[in-house]
This record gives C-alpha cells, structure tokens and sequence, in this order.
C-alpha cells in the first residue's frame, strides 16, 4: 500500500510505508479520483504511463480523459479542423468515439496532414510535444521544376503525395521555414532533413554537406554531414575510398593539386555526421538544435547546401524536413 506522511522530520525507513517524524501517514490511493487525476495530469505522458501500473485507483485516475486532455496541445481542435486526407489512409485521428488518451496515442503513431497537404503533424510519445514534417513540396528547393535536375514522383512509402527525386546537380540547395509560434514552447527542438537512397545515388559518398538551423534574422548554427546512403559498407575502417568525381563547374585539369590527389583519401568517421535509418524505412540526417522559448513570432530556417565541390551528384529521393522535440 502507497502512504505518505503529512510532515515529517529526522531519518526514515524505507519501507511500503513512508513515515517518520510527527505527521500521521495517508493513503494515497484513498485521495479522491480526481485528486490522483490532476497529480498526474502534472508529469508527463510517459509518466502517466507509469502511474497507471501503480494500482487500479491510479490506473482509472491516469487513464481518464481529465489526464490526457491536459497532454493534447490546447489549439488540436483547430490544427485537426484543417487536416487532409493522409497517405497511406489513416483513422481519422478527430473521431468523437474516441477517448483523449486513445486521440493523443493516435497522433503520436499516425502523422496529421495539415495545410492542403504540405505538412504533417503528430505528437512525441514521451513528452506530447508538437512535431512537425515539411513536406518537400514546401520546401524551396533550387532547380526543383527543372526535369533534367529533378523530379516529382509519388512512393507509397511516403506520408505526403509527391517526393522530390533528386536526377542530378552540381549545384544542391535545399531550405525549409517553419513559424516558431507552431512549435511548443520552452522546448529543444531538433530537425532532420528526412529521405532515401535510391541504386543510381552517386556524388555524395565523400562531399561534405553544410547544414544550418537558426531564427531568420540571426545567425545559424552550422556543421557538415554526408548523405551517403550506402553508409554501411564503409563502417568500422576508418576511412572512405572516394570514387571519381564528376567536375561540373570546374575542369579538373585546371584545380591544382588535384591530378595527384586520386581516388584515395582518409578521413576519420564521426557516426554523428552519417544519416540514421527511422522505424518507418526512411533516413534521416540531422541539420541541428533550437530552443523554442515561445511567444516570439520568428521563422525557424533549415538549410541543406552543396554549392563549392562542384560534383554532380544524384540518386536521392527527399520526402521533407522534420522538426521533433529533442530527448534529453
């Protein structure tokens, strides 16, 4: 049995019952429902989770909709009020014969599309938090409409209605805008530039890539990643073996040093900087971090750049960027 001591004072023994001290021990699973209900409504998804294997008092309280009400965003209404038909066909997520911990449990597995279509929603599991996915029809990307560089195509693998099938560029810019004020507040979000590799995917084994994320108007965070799908085969050596390059805006004859550079070069691994494959088949690469504060009314810009190599590089499909709190 669960009890606790109203006060207290001087060393206790840790036993089923909590004591010590002056106070008179009670029974926690004695309080009211709804008492246990807005304790609970206080933690966190996962904690509610918890909870509910305590005992069948706290199961009922952590269950009920007053709990997980307080987990869903206040505005779901609205966001939900403007959602599209998902693909693949989803159960409609707004139906009224659900409860509020069966609403938010679907959000969290089955993504919401939102604004005509080019922008998914869902909750993280473990904090309720919002996540977003923009879709790679809303994303600007450069050379997009131009069919000998890229392409539309429908994957039915995919959440949203067309992917952009990267042919081939030599000049690779991708960026994404999400309003600050969507997001929730006081949260570390992180986002991930989310696609796949395809067979002919060539160019990007060795070329760094520039990825950025910052508030519009202020300066961004930068690193390099690689958006080499075939990452695998190279784990655990140590080094790359870089294939031959096609130079698009240079001649490489006229790059000094690089006849003798060949087709070997080392480089040391850092896992962090190679894509990761998601539960739904897809990969993802991360572009990095920002801290939401809330009440700003800002625009949060993600950036993917490879515009100094002067590769050709192609064989990537890109389904969007994601936006997803951070798990401390």
């Amino acid at each position: 049995m669960f009890k606790f001591f109203l006060g207290g004072g001087g060393n206790q023994e840790k036993t089923d019952d909590v004591g010590g001290g002056g106070g008179d021990p009670m029974d926690l699973q004695a309080l009211p429902e709804g008492c246990i209900a807005t304790v609970v409504s206080l933690t966190t998804p996962r904690d509610a989770g918890t909870m509910s294997s305590v005992s069948r008092s706290f199961r009922s309280a952590a269950e009920s909709d007053a709990v997980w009400d307080k987990f869903l965003p206040p505005e779901i209404h609205t966001i939900l009020s403007s959602s599209s038909p998902s693909r693949p066909p989803l159960v409609s997520p707004s139906s009224t014969s659900k409860t509020k911990k069966e609403l938010f449990l679907a959000l969290c597995d089955n993504p919401v599309l939102i604004e005509q279509g080019k922008l998914s929603f869902s909750l993280d599991k473990w904090s309720g938090k919002k996540c977003y996915m923009i879709a790679a029809r809303a994303l600007s990307i450069v050379w997009a409409d131009t069919p000998h560089y890229w392409r539309w195509i429908s994957v039915p693998d995919s959440r949203f209605e067309e992917v952009a099938e990267l042919i081939s560029v030599c000049w690779l810019e991708i960026r994404g805008k999400i309003g600050t004020r969507m997001l929730s507040p006081s949260t570390f979000y992180k986002a991930f530039l989310v696609f796949k590799s395809t067979a002919g995917a060539h160019g990007f084994g060795n070329q760094p890539v520039e990825v950025t994320v910052g508030l519009i108007g202020q300066e961004p965070t930068k690193h390099v990643v690689f958006l080499d799908g075939q990452r695998g085969q190279t784990q655990g050596q140590g080094y790359h073996i870089a294939g031959p390059w096609r130079i698009g805006l240079f001649n490489r004859r006229h790059i000094p040093g690089l006849q003798s550079f060949q087709s070997f070069q080392p480089r040391e691994i850092n896992e962090a900087q190679y894509p990761k494959e998601r539960n739904d088949g897809w990969l993802e690469i991360e572009l990095g971090e920002f801290f939401c504060e809330g009440g700003e009314g800002g625009e949060l810009e993600m950036t993917c750049l490879e515009v100094r190599g002067g590769q050709w590089k192609g064989g990537l499909i890109f389904q969007g960027i994601e936006v997803r709190p951070k798990r401390m």
